[in-house]
């Protein structure tokens, strides 16, 4: 479920009001721990943050000219999903999360490759999110980025 919009704010005006309160927290939890480098807008349907191509010029592979995405978070019909490129790309990161998780939920991770899905709202473990946004910068990203590209 893709949401139209032109901003952040635009984004988060346009998803359930039940689930605004909660996304803005978790919106704000990743941008106010994630290091200096990434910059946040809306693409693909979601909020994100991206290595802008002012530091990344090749940009993202798939699209060539737009810059390279990292992060997002999604309101879907039945959760909100938490995206993460590094956890994708990085085993030893999606390995430390997988771990840590219970240390900080009692619920069972509900996980795709990157896609975190957090179905309780009132659940979300915020201080993990924030340990997951500081474990990555934007050039240790850039650096796994072509390492697994020239796969």
């Amino acid at each position: 479920m893709q949401i139209p919009a032109v901003s952040v704010e635009d984004y988060i005006s346009k998803i359930p009001e039940e689930r605004q309160e909660i996304f803005k927290k978790l919106f704000d939890t990743i941008d106010d721990n994630l290091p200096k480098g990434f910059k946040q807008g809306v693409s693909y349907g979601m909020v994100g943050w991206d290595v802008p191509l002012e530091i990344y010029p090749s940009g993202y592979h798939c699209t060539p000219g737009t810059p390279l995405p990292f992060m997002g978070l999604a309101s879907q019909k039945n959760f909100i999903a938490l995206y993460h490129m590094g956890m994708y790309s990085k085993p030893e990161l999606l390995d430390w999360f997988v771990s840590e998780f219970p240390k900080y939920s009692k619920r069972k991770l509900d996980m795709g490759k990157s896609c975190v899905r957090f179905k309780k709202i009132d659940e979300i473990p915020l201080e993990l999110i924030a340990e997951l946004s500081k474990k990555m910068t934007a050039d240790e990203w850039i650096e796994c980025y072509e390492k697994n590209l020239k796969r």
